[in-house]
């Protein structure tokens, strides 16, 4: 079939429809804009639209930019697809809610709320205002226990980018110890001789307080390795807009993890989480791929050793353990980074599962090598995360 058939590509039904497509995208999370939909129309005129690979290739090359967007627009391009007449069409109405329904549960929550039916999305966003006071402030009790105990992996789209903010609001007090610097204080110890004499140029010349020299206090610096392969994305951009927001004012390095290690710790002095999440995702090179942890630890020991202060660090390994490297070697790095950490905290989201026990190699390196492992798959779990760090560094 010829683009003929169909009319010109930047105008009519195929226009509207790749148009309405793009729309669908977007409301699947993808960022799809003006720009990338005008792509798309030029991308369908150097194809044969009767060939449905084809036109899915061409579509899916301008219209997707970040691995873990793929599998979203397969199955959203595969449900608007199905129509044998779609040839004809190319982007005819969804099928009828009966065959929908049947296929619901095996797609992602994004591509099922995105496949959501006109008049439900309408009555959706005619009033975003109200269901996020609802959501915000006065939120049921059934609602707030749903979300605070639902995976990250399971939430849709809305939903996810609200349990997000809510993460952001989450405290996690970073544990302090005394540095080297002195600070004038009321605890017995040598006389703060300068803060002494200030506070006599105030009385006259009298010495009516002399307070000490104590140590000044300083959060713990905190080392964050953020897991990025393709069985963490939700989780890792979960995790970085919480530990943005956590970590802020502590002495912090960040890095991400998959075939290689990347530094974050430029984008994470961004002040808004968005920004900040824009710039990990253009600095990683390597998201939603395969797990070396080994080889991107012995990058750590070697070009990054200043990130570890003085054995105080905590680092904390967010990852569910699934790796790919070589055992002997990760059990190496582990060990040394264990050396020279204060507390290592292997937070890792597979502790969702009821009876989980680490049985993949690299989880039973991470777990031997670990001084806790603690769960991090939902809401719940974070609120969760500041008390079990707290009696953590007490033992």
């Amino acid at each position: 079939m010829s683009v003929s058939m169909l009319g010109d590509a930047r105008s009519g039904k195929l226009a509207e429809n790749i148009m309405g497509f793009g729309r669908l995208l977007r409301r699947a999370g993808l960022p799809v804009d003006s720009s990338r939909i005008a792509l798309g129309l030029q991308a369908v005129q150097a194809v044969d639209i009767g060939s449905r690979d084809q036109l899915r290739w061409a579509l899916e090359s301008v219209l997707v930019s970040r691995e873990q967007d793929r599998v979203v627009f397969g199955e959203l391009f595969d449900a608007i697809f199905r129509n044998p007449e779609i040839a004809k069409q190319l982007m005819a109405q969804l099928l009828p809610v009966s065959k929908a329904q049947k296929e619901s549960a095996r797609r992602r929550p994004r591509s099922q709320e995105a496949l959501s039916s006109p008049a439900q999305r309408q009555r959706e966003d005619a009033a975003p205002p109200k269901e996020e006071h609802r959501l915000d402030a006065a939120m049921s009790m059934s609602d707030q226990q749903r979300l605070k105990q639902a995976d990250f992996e399971m939430l849709s789209a809305s939903e996810y980018r609200l349990v997000q903010r809510l993460a952001t609001q989450i405290a996690l007090p970073i544990p302090q110890w005394p540095s080297r610097r002195r600070m004038a204080g009321r605890r017995a110890g040598a006389l703060h001789w300068a803060a002494c004499l200030r506070r006599a140029a105030q009385t006259g010349g009298e010495f009516i307080e002399l307070p000490s020299r104590v140590p000044r206090l300083r959060p713990l610096p905190v080392v964050i390795l953020v897991d990025v392969s393709g069985s963490m994305e939700r989780y890792a951009r979960m995790l970085l807009a919480f530990l943005h927001a956590a970590t802020r004012g502590a002495a912090r390095r960040v890095f991400a993890f998959g075939s290689q290690l990347t530094d974050l710790t430029r984008a994470f002095r961004a002040e808004d989480p968005d920004d900040m999440l824009v710039q990990a995702a253009h600095a990683i090179p390597d998201f939603a791929g395969g797990t070396r942890m080994a080889e991107s630890l012995k990058v750590l020991r070697t070009e990054h050793r200043g990130a570890l202060i003085g054995r105080r660090s905590l680092v904390l390994v967010i990852s569910d353990g699934l790796d790919t490297g070589d055992l002997q070697a990760l059990d190496y790095e582990l060990s040394w980074l264990h050396k020279q950490s204060h507390r290592m905290v292997w937070l890792n989201p597979l502790l969702r599962f009821d009876g989980y026990a680490p049985l993949a190699g690299g989880a039973r390196v991470l777990a031997r090598q670990s001084h806790a492992m603690l769960a991090v798959h939902n809401l719940s779990r974070l609120e969760e995360l500041a008390e079990a760090l707290r009696q953590l560094l007490r033992r």
